[in-house]
C-alpha cells in the first residue's frame, strides 16, 4: 500500500481545503465487508499491514507471500517466537468453515464449550451427506428425507449459535467459499483437508479438524507449527492438452504423498504472472500482473490456481497458494466483490512476496514442457505422462477398458472446467459419437449448475452420455451407490478428484481410480480406454472416418454475470434466545458427547497392542466413509468403523485382529470393544505417513472413545497428529523408524516419562515380548507445552472448560 502521507496527500487535492475528512474517507475505504452476507465483519489489511511490518523489522529479511498472510495474523507478532518448522505459532483466524459430516462433530463440541455464539464468522455446508444414485434432482430429495434429522440439527445449531447454514443442494463447501467468502490474504480454516482450495483466490486456507474449529469458534488464538515454505516456480506457459491439474500432478510425483507435509507451498514465478511481470531481474513487479502465458493460455486462471491449491492437500502441505494478481481481481468483480479486489489493489505489496524471499525448498516447472498427466491407481503420487499409462496398464496388469468416467468435485468444477469438457464432448458429438464409459458431471455449486444450464454446457455433456449430479461432493467422497460392478471386481474408472485410494470412491478393493483433468477424463471416456492418448491418436467417427480431437478451450468466466440460481443460505437470526437444538437420547445419527477421561498421572503400562498396521493407513482406512457418513454426529455407531480397513501386518487382512486376550481373531472394533469392556487399555502401531488424506477427526475420536490411549508410528500427517492430540492420546514417532520392526502384534508396551513430560524431550517405551525378554526404545513427540495441558485434562475440549472455570 502507498505511505499513508501520500494517500492523505492524494486525498487533500481531490478534497480540496476541506483536510479535516481525509481521516474519516480512509475509514470509510478500509470498511470492506468480508461478504455479502456478513455487512458488519470487515475485512482488516491495516491489521494485516502492521504486523507484517513489525515481523519484517524483526527477522529483517524479506517475506515470502505465505509468511506475510500466516505471521500477518499472530495473535502476538512483536514477542511471538518464529522459527520455521519449529515454533508454534499463535494466530487469530478470520473465520471458520465447516462441511456437514465434520459440522456435526464440531457443533457438538462447541455445544459442550458452553459458549453462546461463536466469536469469528462461520459456516456449515450441506455437501457430504448426498448420495448419487439417478441424477441431481431426484438424488437431492432423497438425501433431504434420508438425512431430515441431522440436517435439522445443524439448521438449529447454526441458528442458535451464530453460524450461516448453506442447505443441501447449495454445492461443494470449497467452491462456495470461492464464491463467497475467500479473498487475497484470508486467513481461513476448514473442516475438511481440501480447504486450501482458498489459495486459488490468494488465501492461506488450511484443513482442520473439528476440534481446532471450535478452539477458534470460541475465540482462543489457533496454534499451528510455523509452516516451512516450499516454492514452485512456474515458467514458460501451458498449451494444447496441458492444464492447470497437470501441474499439481507432476507436483505430486515429485513430492510424493508426504513431501509436504510440515510447509506450505507458494507458486510464484514468471509462469503465474507472465514473463512481462517484472521491469528487470529481481525488480518489482508491475501492477496489474498479467496471469496469461505469451499464447493467451489461462496458465493463472483461478479455476486453475484453486484446482494446484486444492489438490495440494495430497502432497501433505499444509496449504498452497498463488500471489494476488489481475484474474484473482476479475474473478472477484465477477462474483460481486469489486469492493473487496479495489482494497486489495491498495495492499497489494502484502499480497504478493517480497523480491528475494527465501524458500527451504525450490522446485521449478516449465509449462512449456509439460504434458498430460494422471495419476494412480491407489495414490495419488503415481503419475505417469497420459500417452504412456496405457503401456504401464498392460505391464502392470491394470484394467484398460475404463467403466466410468466422473468429472467435477472440489478440485475442478469451476465454469472453465465444464467448458473445456463440453468442447471436447462437441467434437465427438460432431463426429456421431458418444461416450463408450459411463459418465457423470458434478457441477461445484448451484451457482455453477445454473450457469452451465442457462449456457448449454450441460446439455451438450448429456447429449454425449453423462449423467448430472447433485451440487455436492458425491462419488469424490464414496457417496457413489455404484451398480455396474459387483465389490471384488477388477475394474478401473478415471476422474478429475483428488483422491483414489483403495475403495475411496465406491467402497471397493479393486477398484483401479486414476485422477487427471476434465478435459482428459472427457476425452478418455469417449475413447473407453487408457491406452488413448488425445494429443496423437485417433477416434473413428459414425461415417467412418478418422478424426483426432483437438485441444479444447473455454471462457474462464462466463460473458454474462452468473446466474446465482435457487437462493440456498440461511442467515443466523440477530436474537437467537428462542432457538432450541434438540438432540434425541434415542437418535442413532446424533449423540451429545461425554468428556474424556483425564489423565491419572501415571505412566502408560502394559498396553496391549490393537493392531500393528502395514503400509498406507488414511484416515479411510482409519474412519471410513461412504455409508459410514450418516454416523458422523455419533461418536459410538461410527466408531463400529474403527480402522476396518487397515492391514494387519500378523496375518496380511484387513479388519482382523488377534485378540490377546480369547486368542481368537475378529473384527477391529468389537477388539477395541472387548478391551474397553475389560479395562484394557491399547496402542496402535503404524508406518509411515499415518492418518494422511481427510480431515476427519473421528480418526482420532474414536480411537479415544473405545479405549486407545496411544499411536506410535514412523510418522503422522499433519492434520492427524493434531487431531489425536486434541482428543487427549498421544501420537508418538520413532526415534529410530527401524524399531517398527522390534514391536509384534503379541507384545505389551509401556511408556514412561509422562510424569516429567516436556516438549522436546523424547519418551521411553519398553518393550515385553510374551518370552519375558524386554527391550527399551525412545519415541520422538511433537507437544508443545499447551498440548501437554490438553494430553493431561483428557482433551482439549476439557483444557478449555478448565480454563473457563
Amino acid at each position: 500500500m502507498a505511505p499513508y502521507s501520500l494517500l492523505v496527500t492524494r486525498l487533500q487535492k481531490a478534497l480540496g481545503v476541506r483536510q479535516y475528512h481525509v481521516a474519516s474517507v480512509l475509514c470509510q475505504r478500509a470498511k470492506v465487508a468480508m461478504s455479502h452476507f456478513e455487512p458488519n465483519e470487515y475485512i482488516h489489511y491495516d491489521l494485516l499491514e502492521k504486523n507484517i511490518n513489525i515481523v519484517r523489522k524483526r527477522l529483517n529479511r524479506p517475506l515470502t507471500l505465505s509468511e506475510k498472510i500466516v505471521y500477518g495474523h499472530l495473535d502476538d507478532p512483536a514477542s511471538q517466537e518464529i522459527e520455521r518448522g519449529k515454533s508454534y505459532l499463535r494466530l487469530r483466524p478470520d473465520r471458520v468453515a465447516m462441511q456437514d459430516a465434520t459440522a456435526q462433530m464440531a457443533m457438538l463440541q462447541f455445544i459442550s464449550s458452553g459458549l453462546s455464539k461463536v466469536a469469528v464468522p462461520s459456516t456449515i455446508h450441506c455437501d457430504h451427506l448426498i448420495e448419487a444414485q439417478v441424477g441431481g434432482e431426484k438424488d437431492l430429495r432423497r438425501a433431504k428425507d434420508i438425512n431430515q434429522e441431522v440436517y435439522n440439527f445443524l439448521a438449529t445449531a447454526g441458528a442458535k449459535y451464530g453460524v450461516g447454514f448453506w442447505k443441501p443442494g447449495s454445492g461443494i463447501i470449497h467452491q462456495i467459499i470461492l464464491e463467497n467468502y475467500a479473498y487475497p490474504g484470508v486467513l481461513l480454516i476448514g473442516t475438511d483437508s481440501h480447504t486450501p482450495n482458498g489459495g486459488g483466490l490468494g488465501g492461506i486456507c488450511i484443513g482442520v479438524g473439528g476440534a481446532d474449529a471450535v478452539d477458534v469458534m470460541a475465540g482462543i488464538p489457533w496454534e499451528l507449527k510455523c509452516p516451512k515454505v516450499i516454492g514452485v516456480k512456474l515458467t514458460g506457459s501451458l498449451s494444447g492438452w496441458s492444464s492447470p491439474k497437470d501441474v499439481i500432478l507432476k507436483v505430486a510425483g515429485i513430492l510424493t504423498v508426504k513431501g509436504g507435509t510440515g510447509a506450505i507451498v507458494e507458486y510464484h514465478g514468471p509462469g503465474v504472472d507472465s514473463i512481462s511481470c517484472t521491469g528487470e531481474e529481481g525488480g518489482q513487479a508491475t501492477w496489474p500482473l498479467p496471469c496469461a502465458g505469451p499464447d493467451g493460455s489461462p496458465v493463472g486462471s483461478r479455476s486453475g490456481m484453486a484446482t494446484i491449491c486444492n489438490m495440494g492437500a495430497e502432497i501433505g502441505a499444509t496449504t498452497s497458494v498463488f500471489p494476488y494478481n489481475h484474474r484473482m481481481k476479475k474473478y472477484l468483480s465477477k462474483t460481486g466483490r469489486e469492493d473487496i479486489a479495489n482494497l486489495a489493489d491498495e495492499f497489494k505489496d502484502h499480497l504478493v512476496p517480497d523480491p528475494g524471499c527465501h524458500y527451504d525448498q525450490l522446485i521449478e516447472i516449465n509449462l512449456s514442457e509439460l504434458k498430460p498427466h494422471i495419476n494412480g491407481p491407489f495414490t495419488p503420487d503415481l503419475a505417469h505422462p497420459v500417452a504412456e499409462v496405457g503401456k504401464v496398464a498392460e505391464k502392470e496388469g491394470w484394467p484398460l477398458d475404463i467403466r466410468v468416467g466422473l468429472i467435477g468435485s472440489c478440485t475442478n468444477s469451476s465454469y472453465e472446467d465444464m467448458g473445456r469438457s463440453a468442447a471436447v464432448a462437441k467434437q465427438a458429438l460432431a463426429h456421431g459419437l458418444k461416450c463408450k464409459s459411463q459418465f457423470t458431471i458434478t457441477p461445484g455449486s448451484e451457482q455453477i449448475r445454473a450457469t452451465i444450464e442457462r449456457d448449454g454446457y450441460a446439455q451438450i455433456l448429456r447429449d454425449l452420455g453423462g449423467i448430472v449430479l447433485a451440487n455436492a461432493c458425491g462419488p469424490c467422497i464414496g457417496q457413489w451407490d455404484r451398480k455396474d460392478i459387483k465389490k471384488g471386481e477388477k475394474n478401473t474408472i478415471v476422474t478429475s478428484y483428488n483422491r483414489n485410494f483403495t475403495g475411496r470412491n465406491d467402497a471397493n478393493p479393486e477398484t483401479h481410480a486414476f485422477v487427471t483433468s476434465p478435459e482428459i477424463v472427457t476425452a478418455l471416456a469417449i475413447a473407453g480406454t487408457l491406452k488413448f492418448n488425445p494429443e496423437t491418436d485417433y477416434l473413428t467417427g459414425t461415417d467412418g472416418k478418422k478424426f483426432r480431437l483437438e485441444a479444447p478451450d473455454a471462457d474462464e468466466l462466463p460473458k454474462g454475470e452468473f446466474d446465482p440460481g435457487q437462493d440456498t443460505y440461511q442467515h443466523p437470526p440477530k436474537d437467537s434466545s428462542g432457538q432450541h437444538v434438540d438432540v434425541s437420547p434415542t437418535s442413532q445419527r446424533l449423540q451429545l458427547l461425554e468428556p474424556f477421561d483425564k489423565w491419572d498421572g501415571k505412566d502408560l503400562e502394559d498396553l496391549q497392542i490393537l493392531i500393528k498396521v502395514k503400509g498406507k493407513c488414511t484416515t479411510d482406512h482409519i474412519s471410513a466413509a461412504g455409508p459410514w457418513l450418516k454416523f458422523r454426529g455419533h461418536l459410538d455407531n461410527i466408531s463400529n468403523n474403527l480402522l476396518i480397513g487397515a492391514i494387519n501386518i500378523e496375518n496380511g487382512k484387513a479388519n482382523s485382529v488377534r485378540n490377546a486376550v480369547t486368542q481368537e481373531f475378529g473384527p477391529v472394533p468389537d477388539t477395541a470393544r472387548y478391551y474397553k469392556k475389560h479395562g484394557i487399555r491399547w496402542v496402535v502401531i503404524g508406518d509411515e505417513n499415518y492418518g494422511e488424506g481427510s480431515s476427519r477427526e473421528h480418526a482420532a475420536l474414536e480411537p479415544r472413545h473405545l479405549g486407545g490411549r496411544a499411536i506410535i508410528t514412523k510418522s503422522f500427517a499433519r492434520i492427524h497428529e493434531t487431531n489425536l492430540k486434541k482428543q487427549g492420546l498421544l501420537p508418538l514417532t520413532f526415534a529410530d523408524p527401524a524399531d517398527y520392526n522390534k514391536i509384534h502384534p503379541v507384545d505389551k508396551l509401556t511408556i514412561q516419562g509422562l510424569k516429567d513430560f516436556t516438549p522436546g524431550k523424547p519418551l521411553k517405551c519398553i518393550i515385553k515380548h510374551p518370552n519375558g525378554t524386554q527391550e527399551t526404545i525412545l519415541l520422538n513427540h511433537t507437544f508443545n507445552e499447551t498440548q501437554i495441558e490438553w494430553f493431561r485434562a483428557g482433551s482439549a475440549l476439557n483444557r478449555m472448560k478448565e480454563l473457563q472455570q
